[in-house]
Order: structure tokens, then sequence, then C-alpha cells
């Protein structure tokens, strides 16, 4: 967990304010690897989830049962950005790869949403960036055994007690870096109790 850089900031759009949530994580393996691990159809579901449709630029891609979206640029093997469209909402991912060391890279995800969007309104940055985390625990296990992610093994661990305390650590994050990035004290505090209440199950009430 400490590992994961968290940054929560914003950004002006066209179609006006929006929030930027990024985060990064170091990984023992170099560039080109982890470059395609992120980009390769046939790698990216031994990690994250299965996926279809055409991953070039100008291209329409789906994960299963998940979010879908157009590919909007590509600059193998540093960086790609697309649309992120789930449930009718619009948001964007910027996806960038840097060398970090001998065998060593780092992977950062930006996820941009506009200020006016209800999920962020309620939950903060911890609703994308926990979301986000988990699939990077699922990429830590491809990079460090070059094996498939059993989905059925993860979603075991993340009911049980190892992956309720990883939310709530996760979510713990997200409030600090939300206050850090100068969102007011008491929001944060509420919107990441109701975060990490929604990724645990537990009532809203």
């Amino acid at each position: 967990m400490n590992r994961t850089r968290r940054n929560v900031g914003g950004r002006v759009l066209e179609a006006g304010e929006a929030h930027v949530v990024t985060i990064g994580q170091t990984y023992p393996t170099d560039a080109e690897d982890l470059w395609d691990a992120l980009t390769n159809p046939e790698r990216i579901p031994r990690w994250f989830l299965p996926i279809s449709g055409d991953l070039e630029v100008g291209g329409r891609y789906q994960l299963e049962g998940n979010a879908g979206g157009t590919v909007l640029s590509c600059d193998p093997p540093r960086e790609f950005t697309a649309t992120w469209e789930f449930n009718g909402a619009i948001s964007w991912i910027e996806v960038r790869v840097f060398d970090d060391g001998a065998e060593r890279s780092r992977f950062e995800l930006a996820h941009i949403a506009r200020a006016d969007d209800p999920i962020w309104q309620q939950y903060g940055p911890g609703a994308v960036g926990i979301g986000w985390e988990l699939g990077m625990c699922g990429l830590t296990i491809h990079l460090s055994t070059g094996e498939r992610v059993d989905p059925a093994a993860f979603e075991q661990w993340s009911m049980g007690e190892d992956g309720r305390t990883f939310v709530t650590e996760a979510a713990e994050g997200w409030h600090r870096a939300a206050v850090d990035g100068g969102l007011d004290p008491q929001w944060a505090r509420a919107a990441a109790d109701r975060c990490r209440g929604f990724y645990l199950g537990e009532s809203q009430n």
C-alpha cells in the first residue's frame, strides 16, 4: 500500500472544471514489458478484465462487465489516452509509463471527471481510485509471477479480511490525498466513508 502514489488535483476542460485523480506505482520490470501488459489485448485479461474491440487510435474498446470507450491517442511505449464510458457517464483516462531505474518502470494513470459528476460528489476520489488500486493488485501479481490472475481467488481475497483491510487503507489514502489537494476536509471525510462502505458492501444509512 505504501508504494502507491495518490494525487488529487484539478483541470479545466472545454466542458468546464474537472477533477483529476492520479495513481502511480513502480514495478520490477522494464518499460516495454509494462507497456505490453497494459496494452496487449491478450495480456490485459490476465490481470484485469476481458477486453474486446479495436485498440487503435479512434477505435472502440469494451471491458467485460465494466467500462468501454474510444482510444483517443497513443504514443507507444509511453502514453495512451481514452474515454472511459460507464452507465451513461463519460470520463477520461491518461496512462503513462516511465523508466525508473534498471529493470524497473513506473505506471501512472490519471482519471479525469467533470466537477459536477454525481459519483465524484457522493464518493470522492476513492470511487475510481480504489477501483484502480484493486486492478493494480492484479497487475502486480501478473508482473511478479508471469501468470494469469485467478478471478475466483482474487474475488475471495477481496471479500476476506485482507481484502477489506486493503480497501479501508486505500479509502484513507484517498481521503488524505483529497485534503492534500485542497478539498474541503469535512466533505472529504464523509465521501471517503461512503466510498469505503460502498466497496465493502456496508449499509449507507
